[in-house]
């Protein structure tokens, strides 16, 4: 199995990656595979909608009701805008009807493609919270009719976390599980690894950092797929991770412009803007000494944004999406030479600490699971640290397995991390958690500088140990809104 950098980390809109990102993917690879593709789209008349498990448990607080159906309009989560989002959404609840398949690719970019108008609304979605399928508690049942009530289509997805969608006729056709399912037989890649044994094993046979390792697979699944000489694919792939920086720094940015209360019933105030004015008043010159304060600060800008809707990178989550960014801060403002760095430096810095994050992301996935609903929140604030961590440690200068053991450290103090937020809302605790596992983060890198890479527990028996505690762990710990703070704090 090979997952690109691209796969892990990529740009949506908050607040969840597995129930916004997720099921936004989902209605419109119905609407496009189901219906487009096979000419169904001219006789639909009506859509059925199905939520199970977590899905429709904590929906409502995570927006996933609205973004199955800005996914049935064609809407690629990676394209469209907070003020389409908004736009649209005034206009559905305006007419009580949504404009199917109207939104289409054309070459790599989105037209308005006219579609065609069925009524539904919110409150149409069919909510089955305490029906969990087999294969994932994030679960939804698309059906298409015709005018005489003939069924055109029907498929089953599942949101497994981190964005990545995976349909019922996918795990049959595969015979699999849904892990192995997400597989594919790409075989180009010159250092295949899903252990971090494995990764390890690369970088002693090779000499090569892990950013390097990397890049290198990289570079072949590029070329692969896209063609080219190894100095273009590289130019290329270095251009789309400054892109993910990018809109990184745009998503923080963004928060210390807003101000008020975000949405939602818990009325949680911005602290972002407020914090900022009061940094750059206590620290001007940005000094090592208020390093932690920083940090902090952009973990909880991004992840405000994140929870009003915004834009933002699932790194690997969306709930989890301020830790890499806050880390990537310290990498950029705090390591060796960065207080005169130039922009390429920094951008240097950025692209390596990206990769080296993205590869242990790739343990991740491949062991075990990066959704909450699945394994709580250890596997999304507790993987977005582990990788955080790994990638600070190399531009820090450690060696591949100092990596490993700033990994390793990371994850092993966020095991048993239960994913209960109040109202569903990706707000308490989850905006002050990113602040907290950004903070780990970077105690793990300097932890494992320390040593000499050398420790007693290795990366795979952590992530292997989270998966099984996440198989033991109730399923009311796990984005169900049924257990921990979400029943322990009392709304307003």
């Amino acid at each position: 199995m090979t997952i690109s950098i691209f796969d892990l980390l990529r740009v949506g809109i908050g607040p969840s990656s597995s129930h916004t990102v997720g099921p936004m993917r989902a209605a419109r690879r119905f609407v496009m595979e189901q219906l487009c593709a096979t000419g169904a789209l001219d006789t639909t008349a009506s859509l059925r909608v199905d939520l199970y498990g977590s899905l429709s448990a904590t929906g409502r607080g995570h927006g996933t009701f609205t973004a199955v159906l800005l996914g049935l309009e064609g809407w690629d989560p990676e394209r469209i805008l907070p003020e389409q989002v908004d736009s649209r959404l005034a206009a559905m609840q305006a007419s009580g009807t949504i404009q199917l398949a109207a939104q289409q690719d054309d070459d790599g970019a989105q037209r308005h493609a006219g579609g065609r108008e069925i009524a539904l609304r919110v409150e149409d979605i069919v909510q089955r919270p305490l029906t969990v399928l087999d294969r994932h508690t994030n679960a939804m049942t698309l059906t298409a009719q015709d005018a005489q009530g003939q069924e055109l289509a029907k498929e089953t997805y599942y949101s497994i976390g981190g964005g990545f969608v995976l349909s019922e006729s996918d795990a049959v056709a595969s015979d699999a599980s849904l892990g192995e399912a997400l597989a594919t037989e790409d075989a180009t890649v010159p250092y295949p690894f899903t252990t971090g044994a494995e990764l390890m094993d690369h970088c002693a046979r090779s000499g090569l950092p892990v950013s390097r390792l990397m890049m290198a697979n990289e570079r072949a699944l590029h070329r692969a797929r896209h063609g080219g000489t190894e100095e273009e694919a590289e130019k290329d792939i270095t251009a789309k991770v400054l892109h993910l920086w990018q809109v990184m720094e745009d998503c923080k940015n963004s928060a210390l412009e807003r101000e008020g209360s975000l949405p939602g019933g818990l009325k949680v105030r911005r602290r972002a803007p407020d914090w900022h004015d009061r940094m750059w008043k206590d620290d001007p010159g940005r000094t090592h000494a208020y390093w932690q304060e920083w940090v902090n600060l952009v973990a909880l800008a991004v992840n405000e944004e994140n929870a009003s809707g915004g834009r933002v990178v699932t790194a690997p989550t969306n709930g989890a999406a301020g830790i890499i960014p806050a880390v990537g801060f310290y990498a950029t403002h705090y390591g060796p030479g960065a207080s005169y760095a130039g922009e390429e430096d920094r951008e240097d810095i950025a692209v390596r600490f990206l990769l080296t994050a993205a590869a242990v992301g790739v343990l991740y996935k491949e062991q075990a699971s990066i959704s909450g609903a699945e394994v709580g929140c250890q596997g999304e604030v507790g993987s977005a640290s582990s990788m955080a961590a790994a990638g600070l440690c190399e531009v820090l200068g450690g060696t591949p397995k100092q990596v490993e053991n700033a990994a390793e450290i990371a994850m092993e103090h966020n095991l048993g991390l239960t994913c209960d937020p109040i109202g569903g809302l990706v707000q308490v605790p989850c905006i002050e958690r990113n602040a907290m596992g950004a903070t780990k983060a970077v105690n793990a890198a300097c932890m494992a500088l320390m040593g000499d890479g050398d420790h007693r527990v290795s990366l795979d028996e952590v992530i292997v140990t989270m998966r099984e505690t996440g198989r033991d762990m109730s399923s009311k710990y796990k984005e169900t809104a049924m257990g921990g703070l979400a029943v322990n704090v009392v709304e307003c």
